[in-house]
């Protein structure tokens, strides 16, 4: 940015129920995974499982974790979001910085209007997902694309890439995580992301060849697997860990979130928990480097359930 540049920010996420309610997480969720990013598999069996097998029961359930983690100010991936947007805003004062959510509100399209209507110079489009996944940074950015390409004043546009590998953003996340550990000390720890099936995996392997061909393809990074998901997340945890002063043995990689019967990739995050328990670790802390806003799969998936699981497998203590 120039000292006389006016800059519009748009932080791109995923998005959120508006209530803790089953009817309007039901519409949240509807949105989401009517999203051919999301579920990809033909519009007409998208639907049927869609309609037939998740939302009846899908949505009465996360309005429940919803209504857990709810707080006076609302959801909290939309709060704390609100709260970057706010540093943002105090960091970069010929900025102007909007909230852009794929899903619900504030949508991409009115973060869009407002950031012209302000008359900026540029667009600086923020996925705020650490790791590329089509279902996720794919999304949010077709979506600008295509607000952007309706328009008859198209305004300069710039990207943020993936950021898995920026030293900002492990620096960040050593500082917050090494005090942490520090103080806690376990016996293991453990970095869970966000799971994807392993179609998409194996889709962003532009040679159909690498990806999940072999136990250690996420090893090195090499051209065919330089947008795969799952090596980006390896690849973080590889250098937190370095970071951390973590030994080999010391820490697991694993993958939460799972929705359907599909493969997704592994190891999932509700089987290690409970299998390091019941290998003998008594003190273990997760760490979510994945997120960049707490949000139901941290609070929830992790901090209440994961905890009840390890402790209910005979570990002692969860952080």
């Amino acid at each position: 940015m120039t000292e006389h540049e006016r800059v519009g920010v748009v932080l791109l996420n995923t998005g959120t129920t508006s209530a803790p309610k089953p009817a309007e997480t039901r519409e949240y969720l509807r949105e989401f995974l009517s999203d051919p990013r999301v579920l990809d598999i033909p519009a007409w069996k998208r639907w049927l499982i869609l309609n037939l097998f998740i939302l009846p029961k899908r949505s009465i359930s996360s309005a429940e974790a919803y209504a857990a983690i709810w707080t006076d100010d609302g959801s909290p991936l939309l709060v704390i979001t609100r709260q970057l947007k706010a540093g943002l805003e105090e960091r970069l004062p010929n900025a102007t910085v909007e909230i852009g959510m794929r899903y619900g509100e504030p949508s991409i399209p009115a973060a869009l209007d407002r950031v012209i209507d302000a008359e900026v110079d540029r667009i600086i489009a923020a996925p705020l997902f650490p790791q590329y996944s089509s279902a996720a940074n794919g999304s949010v950015l077709e979506a600008v694309y295509k607000n952007l390409a309706e328009r008859w004043n198209v305004p300069p546009l710039s990207v943020l890439p993936p950021f898995y590998a920026d030293p900002g953003f492990l620096d960040a996340w050593t500082k917050v995580a090494g005090s942490a550990l520090a103080d806690f000390g376990p016996d293991h720890v453990l970095l869970s992301y966000h799971g994807l099936p392993e179609r998409h995996v194996q889709k962003s392997d532009p040679t159909g060849q690498h990806c999940l061909s072999k136990e250690d393809c996420c090893a090195q990074p090499v051209s065919a697997n330089r947008n795969c998901y799952r090596a980006q997340c390896v690849w973080t945890s590889q250098w937190l860990a370095e970071r951390l002063g973590l030994a080999a043995d010391g820490y697991t990689t694993s993958f939460q979130s799972r929705l359907g019967s599909d493969p997704w990739i592994q190891p999932e995050t509700d089987q290690v928990v409970p299998g390091l328990a019941k290998k003998g670790v008594k003190r273990l802390a997760v760490i979510c480097p994945a997120f960049t806003a707490d949000c139901l799969e941290t609070i929830e998936e992790i901090g209440m359930r994961g905890k009840e699981d390890f402790i209910a497998a005979g570990g002692e203590d969860f952080l």
